[in-house]
């Protein structure tokens, strides 16, 4: 038995802390973890004015160290949000964000004298070449690069996702698993979320294909993201990267054309290239996140033998439409 059954069965009662709990999978997480008997504790930026909310800053060691010190989980999921414009200014931001709220995190960890036995550090599928030939897993994917209509551009997402993976090896936790989530989009009703913006353009009858639609979408249901976190604790011999992705990862023009048939429209207007570019203008955010093609696969998980509760899009459409925040 992993020390996750041995502390479950012994009515110990886990402690997570979760940073970046406040952000849209963040909240989604929290919401889950919660009613499982966990003790979770979340690490704010803002102020700490609730029950279960711990105010920190990466900027050094605070009050929060107390929070990490005894836990038995850490998961980060702490940086700027994606969804932006690509100006130098954002994407510095983007980097720093996310660098240095890990290194906050790795520096806590090797500090305090009861370490978390798991660290769960968010990463991202982003990191994969922009490709059509075949998926990515975590074995024999290729770390960015990829079809040679890519902007030189993206390369700097590729380049964050990196020096956020080295970030959690700088200083040394020998007393903690480490695992790096390479996570692909994650779906949920949420407003503000990526699944909310495309049953929006849906709705508005612009839910077509963008740029031909042949860039593949690799995604995951909020349920199956929070399962596998889930499944992440319990397995020990998970360490390093981990897919957090769907088995069913998909073109673009098919995931658009499955979310139609989900929402009742029959119309989605296509867009090509330069009229994504402009739409991503006007919607303040970036072509990238649309154009570039993230075909990854979850080898890890599926090989650790987790079963994914939404497997395929039109299953995991269907429940997220359904959902009464979706309707």
């Amino acid at each position: 038995a992993s020390w996750y059954d041995r502390g479950h069965h012994e009515g110990v009662s886990m402690k997570i802390v979760l940073a970046g709990g406040s952000g849209q999978v963040g909240g989604v997480l929290a919401r889950y973890l919660r009613p499982t008997g966990r003790d979770v504790v979340v690490l704010t930026r803002g102020a700490a004015n609730a029950p279960g909310l711990v105010h920190w800053s990466s900027r050094g060691a605070g009050d929060w160290y107390r929070a990490i010190d005894g836990a038995d989980v850490v998961i980060n999921l702490a940086g700027r949000s994606v969804n932006c414009r690509y100006t130098a200014t954002n994407m510095q931001q983007m980097l720093d964000s996310r660098v240095d709220s890990t290194r906050a995190v790795c520096r806590a960890i090797a500090a305090v004298e009861r370490p978390p036995t798991l660290w769960l550090q968010m990463s991202t599928a982003t990191i994969y070449a922009h490709r059509f030939d075949a998926p990515n897993d975590e074995e024999s994917g290729t770390i960015g690069g990829g079809e040679p209509d890519a902007p030189r551009y993206w390369d700097f997402s590729v380049q964050i996702a990196q020096a956020w993976e080295r970030a959690v090896d700088e200083v040394e936790t020998p007393h903690t698993r480490k695992v790096l989530l390479r996570t692909a989009m994650v779906m949920s009703p949420d407003r503000g979320g990526v699944f909310d913006m495309l049953r929006r353009l849906t709705r508005w009858r612009l839910g077509g294909s963008i740029g031909g639609g042949r860039q593949y979408v690799s995604w995951i249901h909020h349920l199956d993201f929070c399962r596998a976190i889930d499944w992440l604790i319990e397995h020990d011999e998970l360490v390093g990267p981990v897919n957090l992705a769907s088995p069913g990862p998909l073109p673009q023009i098919e995931l658009m054309r499955g979310l139609r048939e989900a929402c009742h429209v029959g119309l989605g207007l296509p867009a090509t290239r330069w009229m994504a570019k402009l739409g991503a203008v006007a919607l303040r955010t970036d072509s990238e996140l649309v154009l570039k093609s993230r075909w990854v696969i979850p080898g890890r998980l599926l090989a650790s033998g987790f079963s994914f509760t939404f497997p395929d899009w039109p299953s995991a459409v269907r429940d997220l439409v359904g959902q009464d925040g979706a309707k």
